[in-house]
């Protein structure tokens, strides 16, 4: 950590002077545009100061606004934490990313029933190279999702891994890339093995704790503390994630090691500028984690739980997204500037998709921190 601290303090870089005061206009013109709930965002530049602002509401119901503090469900931008464990424990000698997949879960009944089982490296399942089908888009797990009742408890991943067991891989191991949360409950179990206890103890123990993220934690309960009630249109007409009495109305543990936490904006933003600086952690990892294998869209590459994207006029940027029901998100980092930048809204709605609003949202929201024309 020391080290950390003074690297960050030996670079100069300032954000905008006025990116501040144009936020907080700027968040009330996106809400009234596009309808949604609240919106939390975050930044964090080489002086390491985090500036949030907030706007709209976390329970609408009650009239309660959002505010920094107010957390959402992180959605696959905790792929990061479980990507970042993996490295951790190769540099501590407990796991390579580029050893058979069998060496931790060989003798688990179901894997020789995973497609391309034989050929898999964790490496293969946190760049999405694995060939496996996602769960997520299957009959099956939409109708499991939608039949677990109020006091049930979420699914353990080897239920929803069950879901692609015997199917056809989609295509042969390495030889392609198809986004896979299933890849990832597979991940988090081979670090589990390999640790000797839940990845997300891992991920406490090595990150969490030492980074000094306080407000995130993994989202394995249907109650979660300053969660704001998201709004979804996943089971039909627009309805709350949240019960009068706070519970989720789904148990975000079904995310499991696809991303599995709950987090402020604040938090993500300064995650985002270590790990992906590089400072996360003493041991080297940056170039291991950047090593990008490429997607479907031209100029992007997918490296261990990160987008690296080089269309940007800003040079590089590397970061993910998040989606789960009532919450989308997205935690980027600005190499160039040493900045980093993470987005929470709760709603869905509207949100995803070619003509969804996000990325409208994201841009507009990023352009004003950077100092760009609108």
């Amino acid at each position: 950590m020391k080290k950390i601290i003074a690297f960050a303090a030996s670079l100069a870089l300032c954000l905008p002077a006025a990116a501040g005061d144009r936020m907080d206009e700027l968040l009330d013109t996106l809400r009234a545009t596009h309808g949604f709930p609240g919106i939390s965002v975050a930044w964090v530049g080489a002086d390491g100061d985090v500036q949030t602002r907030a706007a709209g509401l976390a329970y609408p119901e009650t009239g309660a606004p959002m505010t920094p503090e107010s957390r959402t469900l992180a959605a696959s931008i905790g792929k990061s934490f479980v990507a970042a464990s993996a490295l951790a424990l190769q540099a501590e000698g407990r796991l390579s990313l580029d050893a058979p997949l069998s060496d931790w879960l060989g003798s688990r009944d179901w894997f020789t029933r995973l497609p391309n089982g034989d050929g898999l490296t964790l490496r293969h399942l946190l760049t999405h190279t694995g060939g496996l089908p996602d769960h997520v888009d299957l009959p099956a797990f939409q109708g499991l999702f939608m039949s677990l009742g109020p006091d049930d408890p979420a699914p353990p991943p080897e239920a929803l891994i069950a879901l692609i067991l015997d199917a056809e891989p989609l295509f042969p191991v390495g030889e392609g890339w198809a986004y896979s949360d299933t890849g990832y409950l597979v991940a988090g179990l081979a670090i589990e093995a390999a640790a000797g206890q839940p990845w997300t103890e891992v991920a406490r123990g090595r990150f969490l704790v030492p980074l000094g993220l306080n407000d995130t934690e993994p989202s394995d309960s249907r109650m979660l503390n300053r969660l704001a009630a998201g709004l979804t249109t996943i089971a039909g007409p627009e309805m709350r994630t949240l019960d009068p009495e706070g519970r989720a109305i789904f148990h975000p543990g079904l995310e499991g090691a696809g991303g599995g936490f709950v987090t402020t904006a604040a938090d993500l933003a300064v995650w985002g500028r270590l790990l992906w600086s590089g400072r996360a952690m003493e041991a080297p990892y940056l170039d291991e984690m950047l090593r990008g294998v490429e997607t479907e869209t031209p100029g992007r590459t997918y490296g261990l739980a990160v987008v690296i994207d080089r269309t940007s006029t800003e040079g590089e940027v590397r970061g993910h997204g998040g989606w789960i029901p009532g919450y989308v998100g997205s935690l980027r980092y600005y190499p160039a500037r040493d900045l980093a930048i993470a987005i929470q809204i709760n709603s869905d709605v509207g949100m995803m998709g070619p003509e969804g609003a996000f990325d409208r949202i994201e841009r507009a929201v990023a352009n004003a921190i950077l100092g760009l024309p609108k």
